[in-house]
């Protein structure tokens, strides 16, 4: 595939940061080598760590457009929570984004909360707060990734940036507040590739393909991965966005 011109903006979710992309900025890259790549933190998470994070998803599109040229359109790739901020960004500001690869994202009113939030990982969730911080990243890397929830290098590099730009706990409830609460209301113009993993364990894919249903977007789904996608299954989820890309452009 020739060399096609973008300006990919990553956005992650829930208590995530930059570096939790892992390998996939690069590789990314690499598939499309004249691209502009850019991974961007919310207030409360990152570099960002020392802020305290917006309680609502418009704010956070506020707070990421404030640290990028809008005035050029962007190509937004975006993982669960990170999804709600791109929706959001795709109708309030439509001349800014050209398009949107959406990843295990879930939005009212497509789906329940019991569906949005996997009723089944609830007592793994509840176990994970009771048992205090010391066991928060292991438990976010067992419910978020198939292939590597038992990994203790990852684990370990995971708990090593947790310690250098910790969440705070307003931070984090402002986060799940602004996931809980918020609602599309508006069908977005700008073409949407959404892809689910179907072993998501901590958010049903359901939510996905209902959005794609009452949306009619492109859909690709994962089989095995779990919610990290990109961490999961890179070359894969690469291989569907470069597919999609050159069917769409074309």
């Amino acid at each position: 595939m020739a060399a096609v011109e973008h300006r990919f903006l990553l956005i992650r979710g829930l208590l995530r940061e930059t570096r939790h992309w892992g390998s996939f900025p690069g590789l990314l890259q690499k598939h499309f080598p004249g691209a502009a790549i850019q991974a961007l933190d919310i207030p409360g998470n990152g570099k960002l760590h020392r802020l305290t994070s917006p309680d609502s998803i418009p704010a956070m599109t506020e707070a990421l457009r404030e640290q990028v040229d809008v005035r050029q359109s962007l190509d937004l790739v975006a993982l669960s929570m990170g999804g709600m901020i791109a929706l959001d960004w795709m109708t309030r500001y439509p001349d800014e984004i050209s398009s949107a690869v959406l990843i295990n994202t879930s939005v009212r009113p497509f789906a329940p909360f019991y569906q949005r939030l996997r009723w089944q990982s609830w007592p793994a969730i509840m176990r994970m707060l009771c048992r205090g911080k010391s066991a928060l990243e292991q438990g976010i890397l067992e419910l978020t990734s198939n292939r590597h929830g038992q990994c203790g290098a990852l684990l370990e590099t995971w708990r090593q940036w947790r310690r250098q730009r910790p969440v705070t706990g307003r931070s984090a409830a402002n986060q799940l507040l602004a996931a809980a609460q918020f609602r599309i209301t508006e069908h977005p113009r700008q073409p949407i590739l959404v892809v689910a993993s179907r072993a998501d364990r901590l958010v049903d894919y359901r939510c996905s393909l209902q959005m794609h249903k009452a949306w009619g977007t492109q859909y690709r789904q994962h089989d095995t991965a779990g919610h990290d996608l990109p961490l999961d299954e890179p070359q894969w989820l690469l291989h569907v966005i470069e597919q999609w890309y050159a069917a769409t452009l074309s």
